[in-house]
C-alpha cells in the first residue's frame, strides 16, 4: 500500500534564514514559517490563533532560501515531516518533527524577485544528523 507525507503551508517567515554546510559540503537552511488558524469560539467571538514551523531546506533550496527569504516574506512551500530522534546525555529521547521542503514559490509582489520564483528539489536529508542539534531552532 502506498503512503502519503506531503504538508503544503503559505505562511510568512518568521527570521533570516540561519544558513549551514555540512561536513560533505551540503548546503542547508532553517527557518521559520509562520501560519494562522481563524475560528470562532462556541460564544461567536472571532479568534485567531499562530503556528509556527520548523523548516529545513536542502542542496538549491538552500541557496534559494539564503538568497531570496528574509523576515516576513509570503512563501508557499510544500513539504514532507521528518521527525529526528535525538539522544540525550541521560539517556531519554528527544523526538523533533520538522518540514524538509521539496518545493518552493515565493508569493510576494512582483519584482521583490527574480523571474524564476519556483524551485523544486530530491535532496536527501541525511546529513541532518551531523547537524549540532543546538543549531536546530
Amino acid at each position: 500500500m502506498r503512503t502519503v507525507n506531503k504538508v503544503i503551508l503559505i505562511g510568512n517567515i518568521t527570521r533570516d534564514p540561519l544558513i549551514k554546510t555540512t561536513e560533505g559540503w551540503k548546503k542547508m537552511a532553517m527557518f521559520t514559517v509562520a501560519t494562522n488558524r481563524y475560528y470562532k469560539t462556541s460564544d461567536g467571538q472571532n479568534k485567531s490563533e499562530a503556528e509556527f514551523h520548523n523548516c529545513v531546506a536542502w542542496g538549491t533550496l538552500a541557496e534559494r532560501a539564503e538568497q531570496f527569504l528574509t523576515k516576513g516574506k509570503l512563501v508557499y512551500i510544500e513539504w514532507r515531516l521528518k521527525t529526528r530522534v535525538i539522544d540525550k546525555e541521560d539517556g531519554e529521547k528527544l523526538y523533533k518533527t520538522e518540514t524538509v521542503a521539496s518545493n518552493m514559490i515565493f508569493l510576494n509582489k512582483r519584482g521583490e524577485f527574480d523571474d524564476n520564483t519556483q524551485w523544486e528539489t530530491s535532496e536527501s536529508t541525511d546529513a541532518l544528523d551531523s547537524i549540532d542539534d543546538d543549531d536546530m531552532f
